[in-house]
């Protein structure tokens, strides 16, 4: 009875100490990743405007199998939602396309439901390298509140990975000689 009163406590503390420290911890968070694609700038734009697209390069977007997808408006326009549900790979949310420039940036609003309750700002930013090459930024940021804050250090630390695979995804769409998408 001792051994498991002991371990309760140490348990308790535990989270006591959490919470402590996460009234201390910034709320921001911030993620920028880039990466050279061998094609030209509007090619890269007209298909990363379009958030179906995501579902072939963004690892996130692949998870769950039987996610269910729902979409309101025109893809590639601003307002365009795109909405999903699924297993607990999957989770449920949605993204909104907030702000095209054309040829050169698509800035959306990720809205989580579950899990946990939160929200972002992606922006994918292009800029010509030359006539067939371009850098996309991808940045990704948002408040996570207290006590979820504590999470901030190993979410700036998956995200990058999980950003930099998905890019190598998008360059590999992007550069094959005969994609039609």
């Amino acid at each position: 009875m001792k051994i498991l009163l002991g371990i309760l406590l140490v348990i308790v503390g535990i989270i006591v100490l959490l919470l402590i420290v996460a009234l201390f911890m910034r709320k921001n968070h911030f993620v920028k990743c880039e990466i050279v694609i061998d094609a030209p700038r509007q090619k890269v734009f007209d298909y990363i405007k379009l958030l179906k697209n995501q579902d072939h390069f963004n690892t996130g977007a692949m998870r769950g199998a039987d996610r269910k997808r729902e979409y309101k408006g025109m893809d590639g326009t601003v307002g365009f939602i795109y909405s999903w549900s699924g297993d607990k790979d999957a989770g449920e949310g949605e993204k909104e396309i907030m702000d095209l420039v054309e040829g050169k940036k698509m800035e959306a609003e990720i809205r989580f439901i579950k899990p946990m309750r939160t929200s972002s700002r992606i922006i994918m930013e292009l800029e010509s390298i030359n006539d067939a090459q371009t850098k996309v930024s991808w940045s990704n940021s948002g408040v996570l509140s207290y006590p979820v804050n504590f999470m901030i250090p190993l979410f700036e630390k998956m995200f990058p990975k999980e950003m930099n695979s998905s890019l190598v995804l998008l360059k590999e769409i992007l550069e094959k000689k005969d994609n039609s998408f």
